[in-house]
Protein backbone atom coordinates (compact mmCIF):
# COMPACT_ATOMS: atom_id res chain seq x y z
CA UNK A 1 0.00 0.00 0.00
CA UNK A 2 1.19 3.22 -1.14
CA UNK A 3 1.91 6.19 1.47
CA UNK A 4 -1.20 8.03 1.67
CA UNK A 5 -1.30 11.58 -0.42
CA UNK A 6 -3.90 13.07 1.68
CA UNK A 7 -6.69 12.83 -0.73
CA UNK A 8 -9.05 9.92 -1.45
CA UNK A 9 -9.52 10.18 -4.71
CA UNK A 10 -5.50 10.53 -5.56
CA UNK A 11 -4.68 7.79 -3.10
CA UNK A 12 -7.58 5.23 -4.80
CA UNK A 13 -6.02 6.08 -8.50
CA UNK A 14 -2.24 5.38 -7.26
CA UNK A 15 -3.42 2.35 -5.69
CA UNK A 16 -5.17 1.37 -8.50
CA UNK A 17 -1.94 1.48 -10.67
CA UNK A 18 0.19 -0.07 -8.52
CA UNK A 19 -1.95 -2.88 -8.68
CA UNK A 20 -1.91 -3.32 -12.14
CA UNK A 21 1.35 -3.14 -12.71
CA UNK A 22 3.78 -6.36 -12.15
CA UNK A 23 6.34 -6.64 -9.49
CA UNK A 24 9.91 -6.15 -10.49
CA UNK A 25 11.71 -9.14 -10.16
CA UNK A 26 15.45 -9.67 -9.39
CA UNK A 27 18.37 -11.95 -8.56
CA UNK A 28 17.39 -15.97 -8.68
CA UNK A 29 13.13 -14.81 -9.21
CA UNK A 30 13.62 -13.53 -12.20
CA UNK A 31 16.50 -15.35 -13.74
CA UNK A 32 14.57 -18.70 -13.30
CA UNK A 33 11.90 -17.39 -15.03
CA UNK A 34 14.24 -16.49 -17.77
CA UNK A 35 15.69 -19.86 -17.54
CA UNK A 36 12.45 -21.96 -17.61
CA UNK A 37 10.68 -19.97 -20.21
CA UNK A 38 14.05 -20.96 -22.47
CA UNK A 39 13.66 -24.43 -21.38
CA UNK A 40 9.96 -24.33 -22.30
CA UNK A 41 10.33 -22.75 -25.70
CA UNK A 42 13.34 -24.61 -27.21
CA UNK A 43 12.23 -28.01 -25.91
CA UNK A 44 8.79 -27.67 -27.41
CA UNK A 45 10.47 -26.36 -31.20
CA UNK A 46 13.36 -28.74 -30.91
CA UNK A 47 11.13 -31.21 -30.41
CA UNK A 48 8.60 -30.48 -32.94
CA UNK A 49 10.57 -30.57 -35.57
CA UNK A 50 12.67 -33.92 -34.91
CA UNK A 51 11.06 -34.96 -38.15
CA UNK A 52 13.01 -31.99 -40.14
CA UNK A 53 16.09 -32.50 -38.13
CA UNK A 54 16.10 -36.57 -39.14
CA UNK A 55 15.70 -35.67 -42.79
CA UNK A 56 18.51 -32.91 -42.27
CA UNK A 57 20.99 -35.46 -40.59
CA UNK A 58 20.85 -38.35 -42.91
CA UNK A 59 21.52 -35.82 -45.96
CA UNK A 60 24.55 -34.81 -44.17
CA UNK A 61 25.63 -38.30 -43.27
CA UNK A 62 24.82 -39.96 -47.15
CA UNK A 63 24.45 -37.38 -49.34
CA UNK A 64 25.01 -39.58 -52.17
CA UNK A 65 21.54 -41.77 -50.90
CA UNK A 66 19.62 -38.75 -49.41
CA UNK A 67 19.69 -36.67 -52.66
CA UNK A 68 16.31 -35.57 -53.36
CA UNK A 69 16.37 -32.61 -51.22
CA UNK A 70 14.05 -31.84 -48.25
CA UNK A 71 10.44 -33.16 -49.34
CA UNK A 72 12.44 -36.16 -51.23
CA UNK A 73 14.33 -36.83 -48.18
CA UNK A 74 11.03 -37.36 -46.18
CA UNK A 75 9.50 -39.30 -48.70
CA UNK A 76 12.89 -41.18 -48.24
CA UNK A 77 12.95 -42.08 -44.66
CA UNK A 78 9.35 -42.96 -44.94
CA UNK A 79 9.49 -45.63 -48.16
CA UNK A 80 12.52 -47.04 -46.31
CA UNK A 81 11.86 -47.02 -42.55
CA UNK A 82 8.76 -46.38 -42.08
CA UNK A 83 6.78 -42.98 -40.84
CA UNK A 84 7.98 -44.10 -37.04
CA UNK A 85 11.63 -43.02 -38.52
CA UNK A 86 10.91 -39.35 -38.50
CA UNK A 87 10.89 -39.49 -35.09
CA UNK A 88 14.08 -40.95 -34.39
CA UNK A 89 15.91 -38.77 -31.48
CA UNK A 90 13.08 -36.73 -30.22
CA UNK A 91 13.86 -38.02 -26.45
CA UNK A 92 17.20 -37.02 -26.44
CA UNK A 93 16.12 -33.92 -28.21
CA UNK A 94 13.40 -32.62 -26.09
CA UNK A 95 15.61 -33.76 -23.15
CA UNK A 96 18.56 -31.90 -24.25
CA UNK A 97 17.24 -29.04 -25.60
CA UNK A 98 15.26 -28.08 -22.30
CA UNK A 99 18.73 -27.98 -20.63
CA UNK A 100 20.15 -26.38 -23.10
CA UNK A 101 16.95 -23.91 -23.43
CA UNK A 102 17.43 -23.21 -19.80
CA UNK A 103 20.91 -22.09 -19.64
CA UNK A 104 20.83 -20.30 -23.19
CA UNK A 105 18.44 -17.64 -22.49
CA UNK A 106 18.72 -17.68 -18.48
CA UNK A 107 22.69 -17.18 -19.25
CA UNK A 108 21.93 -14.90 -21.69
CA UNK A 109 20.34 -12.19 -19.57
CA UNK A 110 22.22 -13.60 -16.68
CA UNK A 111 25.56 -12.36 -18.55
CA UNK A 112 24.23 -9.45 -20.22
CA UNK A 113 23.16 -8.02 -16.52
CA UNK A 114 26.72 -8.69 -15.34
CA UNK A 115 28.00 -6.80 -18.01
CA UNK A 116 25.37 -3.69 -17.62
CA UNK A 117 26.94 -3.93 -13.61
CA UNK A 118 30.50 -4.41 -14.97
CA UNK A 119 30.58 -1.44 -17.10
CA UNK A 120 27.90 0.54 -16.03
CA UNK A 121 24.68 1.24 -18.55
CA UNK A 122 25.77 3.84 -20.98
CA UNK A 123 29.03 2.25 -21.81
CA UNK A 124 26.91 -1.27 -22.27
CA UNK A 125 24.05 0.91 -24.56
CA UNK A 126 26.56 2.41 -26.75
CA UNK A 127 28.08 -0.62 -27.29
CA UNK A 128 25.52 -2.85 -26.54
CA UNK A 129 26.41 -5.22 -29.77
CA UNK A 130 29.30 -6.24 -28.36
CA UNK A 131 27.73 -6.90 -24.67
CA UNK A 132 25.01 -8.73 -26.88
CA UNK A 133 27.82 -11.08 -28.64
CA UNK A 134 29.57 -11.88 -25.36
CA UNK A 135 26.58 -12.43 -23.34
CA UNK A 136 25.75 -14.88 -25.66
CA UNK A 137 28.66 -17.01 -26.45
CA UNK A 138 29.41 -16.87 -22.61
CA UNK A 139 25.66 -18.57 -21.69
CA UNK A 140 25.99 -21.16 -25.13
CA UNK A 141 29.47 -22.25 -24.07
CA UNK A 142 27.71 -23.61 -20.42
CA UNK A 143 24.35 -24.69 -22.46
CA UNK A 144 26.52 -26.75 -24.49
CA UNK A 145 28.20 -28.64 -21.63
CA UNK A 146 24.93 -29.67 -20.59
CA UNK A 147 23.55 -30.39 -24.16
CA UNK A 148 26.63 -32.17 -25.74
CA UNK A 149 26.33 -36.01 -24.27
CA UNK A 150 22.39 -36.13 -25.34
CA UNK A 151 22.92 -34.45 -28.98
CA UNK A 152 25.76 -37.14 -28.93
CA UNK A 153 22.76 -40.04 -28.16
CA UNK A 154 20.44 -38.08 -30.81
CA UNK A 155 22.92 -38.50 -33.74
CA UNK A 156 24.03 -41.56 -33.09
CA UNK A 157 19.99 -43.16 -33.09
CA UNK A 158 19.26 -40.89 -36.08
CA UNK A 159 22.51 -42.20 -37.70
CA UNK A 160 22.13 -46.00 -36.97
CA UNK A 161 18.48 -46.54 -35.87
CA UNK A 162 18.99 -50.02 -34.61
CA UNK A 163 21.47 -48.36 -31.71
CA UNK A 164 19.71 -48.71 -29.34
CA UNK A 165 15.75 -48.43 -28.39
CA UNK A 166 15.64 -44.76 -27.92
CA UNK A 167 17.20 -42.36 -25.02
CA UNK A 168 17.60 -44.39 -21.82
CA UNK A 169 19.18 -46.99 -24.02
CA UNK A 170 21.14 -45.36 -26.30
CA UNK A 171 22.55 -42.99 -23.41
CA UNK A 172 23.69 -46.14 -21.17
CA UNK A 173 24.88 -48.30 -24.37
CA UNK A 174 27.34 -45.17 -25.31
CA UNK A 175 28.73 -44.83 -21.75
CA UNK A 176 29.30 -48.39 -21.27
CA UNK A 177 30.86 -49.64 -24.73
CA UNK A 178 32.94 -46.20 -25.28
CA UNK A 179 33.10 -44.15 -21.97
CA UNK A 180 31.92 -40.84 -20.72
CA UNK A 181 34.46 -39.13 -22.74
CA UNK A 182 32.73 -40.58 -25.82
CA UNK A 183 29.83 -38.16 -25.21
CA UNK A 184 32.05 -34.90 -25.47
CA UNK A 185 34.03 -36.31 -28.44
CA UNK A 186 31.65 -33.70 -30.45
CA UNK A 187 32.18 -30.78 -27.76
CA UNK A 188 34.82 -28.65 -29.63
CA UNK A 189 32.48 -28.59 -32.94
CA UNK A 190 29.43 -28.19 -30.90
CA UNK A 191 31.36 -24.97 -29.45
CA UNK A 192 32.14 -24.33 -33.19
CA UNK A 193 28.66 -24.93 -34.35
CA UNK A 194 26.72 -23.15 -31.35
CA UNK A 195 28.44 -20.25 -29.98
CA UNK A 196 28.43 -18.13 -33.47
CA UNK A 197 24.51 -19.43 -34.22
CA UNK A 198 23.85 -18.47 -30.81
CA UNK A 199 25.56 -15.06 -31.26
CA UNK A 200 24.02 -14.66 -34.85
CA UNK A 201 20.83 -15.44 -33.23
CA UNK A 202 20.71 -12.93 -30.17
CA UNK A 203 22.35 -9.94 -31.87
CA UNK A 204 19.87 -10.01 -35.02
CA UNK A 205 16.97 -10.84 -33.11
CA UNK A 206 18.22 -8.02 -30.91
CA UNK A 207 18.85 -5.50 -33.61
CA UNK A 208 15.81 -6.27 -35.92
CA UNK A 209 13.37 -5.69 -32.59
CA UNK A 210 15.31 -2.56 -32.00
CA UNK A 211 14.75 -1.55 -35.66
CA UNK A 212 10.99 -2.36 -35.06
CA UNK A 213 10.51 -0.40 -31.60
CA UNK A 214 12.47 2.46 -33.15
CA UNK A 215 9.27 2.77 -35.51
CA UNK A 216 6.39 1.68 -33.55
CA UNK A 217 5.48 2.49 -29.91
CA UNK A 218 5.75 -1.05 -27.54
CA UNK A 219 3.75 0.12 -25.48
CA UNK A 220 0.80 0.65 -27.90
CA UNK A 221 1.00 -2.83 -29.17
CA UNK A 222 -1.27 -6.11 -28.01
CA UNK A 223 0.21 -9.02 -26.60
CA UNK A 224 -0.63 -10.72 -30.15
CA UNK A 225 1.48 -8.05 -32.13
CA UNK A 226 4.17 -8.16 -29.71
CA UNK A 227 4.68 -11.51 -30.02
CA UNK A 228 4.21 -11.37 -33.87
CA UNK A 229 7.70 -8.81 -34.13
CA UNK A 230 8.87 -11.80 -32.03
CA UNK A 231 8.05 -14.29 -34.69
CA UNK A 232 9.41 -12.51 -37.50
CA UNK A 233 12.17 -11.16 -36.05
CA UNK A 234 13.29 -14.48 -35.08
CA UNK A 235 12.67 -15.69 -38.46
CA UNK A 236 15.29 -13.29 -39.88
CA UNK A 237 17.74 -14.18 -36.87
CA UNK A 238 17.18 -18.51 -37.56
CA UNK A 239 18.47 -17.72 -40.91
CA UNK A 240 21.20 -15.89 -40.31
CA UNK A 241 22.57 -18.22 -37.66
CA UNK A 242 21.91 -21.47 -40.01
CA UNK A 243 24.51 -19.63 -42.52
CA UNK A 244 26.61 -19.10 -40.19
CA UNK A 245 27.28 -22.43 -38.05
CA UNK A 246 25.77 -24.57 -41.16
CA UNK A 247 29.67 -26.34 -42.07
CA UNK A 248 29.98 -27.14 -38.22
CA UNK A 249 26.54 -28.42 -37.92
CA UNK A 250 27.86 -30.92 -40.59
CA UNK A 251 31.47 -31.83 -39.16
CA UNK A 252 29.41 -32.23 -35.63
CA UNK A 253 27.01 -35.06 -37.58
CA UNK A 254 30.03 -36.60 -39.38
CA UNK A 255 32.32 -36.73 -35.50
CA UNK A 256 29.27 -38.03 -34.20
CA UNK A 257 28.45 -41.21 -36.58
CA UNK A 258 31.09 -43.23 -35.33
CA UNK A 259 34.12 -44.09 -32.95
CA UNK A 260 37.56 -42.05 -34.09
CA UNK A 261 40.82 -44.57 -35.13
CA UNK A 262 42.74 -45.81 -32.28
CA UNK A 263 44.56 -43.16 -31.11
CA UNK A 264 43.07 -40.28 -33.03
CA UNK A 265 41.95 -37.30 -31.26
CA UNK A 266 39.20 -34.76 -31.64
CA UNK A 267 41.33 -32.00 -33.91
CA UNK A 268 42.77 -34.76 -35.78
CA UNK A 269 39.24 -35.86 -36.44
CA UNK A 270 37.76 -32.37 -37.50
CA UNK A 271 40.61 -31.28 -39.86
CA UNK A 272 40.11 -34.69 -41.55
CA UNK A 273 36.46 -34.10 -41.99
CA UNK A 274 36.78 -30.67 -42.99
CA UNK A 275 39.06 -31.77 -45.63
CA UNK A 276 36.58 -34.62 -47.06
CA UNK A 277 33.75 -32.18 -46.98
CA UNK A 278 35.19 -28.92 -48.80
CA UNK A 279 33.22 -25.99 -48.57
CA UNK A 280 30.01 -27.56 -51.01
CA UNK A 281 30.33 -30.60 -48.46
CA UNK A 282 29.56 -28.54 -45.70
CA UNK A 283 26.21 -26.85 -46.57
CA UNK A 284 24.86 -30.22 -47.74
CA UNK A 285 21.76 -29.72 -46.07
CA UNK A 286 20.87 -26.09 -45.80
CA UNK A 287 17.88 -25.96 -47.60
CA UNK A 288 16.45 -27.99 -44.82
CA UNK A 289 18.45 -26.32 -42.33
CA UNK A 290 17.40 -23.17 -42.90
CA UNK A 291 13.74 -24.22 -43.03
CA UNK A 292 14.27 -25.92 -39.56
CA UNK A 293 16.40 -22.93 -37.86
CA UNK A 294 14.26 -19.99 -39.34
CA UNK A 295 11.51 -22.49 -37.94
CA UNK A 296 12.78 -22.92 -34.86
CA UNK A 297 14.22 -19.59 -34.22
CA UNK A 298 11.10 -17.67 -34.61
CA UNK A 299 9.16 -20.15 -32.60
CA UNK A 300 11.60 -19.92 -29.70
CA UNK A 301 11.51 -15.86 -29.26
CA UNK A 302 7.71 -15.60 -29.82
CA UNK A 303 7.14 -18.88 -27.19
CA UNK A 304 9.73 -17.25 -25.06
CA UNK A 305 8.02 -13.67 -25.21
CA UNK A 306 4.78 -15.44 -24.29
CA UNK A 307 6.33 -17.44 -21.39
CA UNK A 308 8.17 -14.59 -19.77
CA UNK A 309 4.83 -12.47 -19.37
CA UNK A 310 2.75 -15.40 -18.23
CA UNK A 311 5.50 -15.92 -15.37
CA UNK A 312 5.75 -12.37 -14.66
CA UNK A 313 9.08 -12.22 -15.77
CA UNK A 314 9.69 -8.43 -15.70
CA UNK A 315 13.22 -6.26 -14.32
CA UNK A 316 15.25 -7.25 -16.36
CA UNK A 317 17.60 -4.26 -18.16
CA UNK A 318 17.13 -3.30 -21.92
CA UNK A 319 20.36 -1.53 -23.19
CA UNK A 320 18.80 -1.20 -26.97
CA UNK A 321 18.36 2.20 -28.26
CA UNK A 322 15.44 3.96 -27.49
Amino acid sequence: MAASTGSTKIDAAVNTAAANTPEKLSGLALYSRFALAGAVCCSITHGGLTPVDVVKTRIQLDPVTYNRGLIGGFRQVVAKEGAGALLTGFGPTAAGYFLQGAFKFGGYEFFKQQWISAIGYETASNNRTAVYLASSAAAEFFADIALCPLEATRIRLVSEPTFANGLVGGFSKIAKNEGIGAFYSGFGPILFKQVPYTMAKFVVFEKVVENVYKRVDKSTLSDAAQTGVNLGSGLLAGFAAAIVSQPADTMLSKINKSKGLPGEGTMSRLFKIGKELGLRGSYAGIGARLFMVGTLTAGQFAIYGDCKRMLGAVGGVEISAK
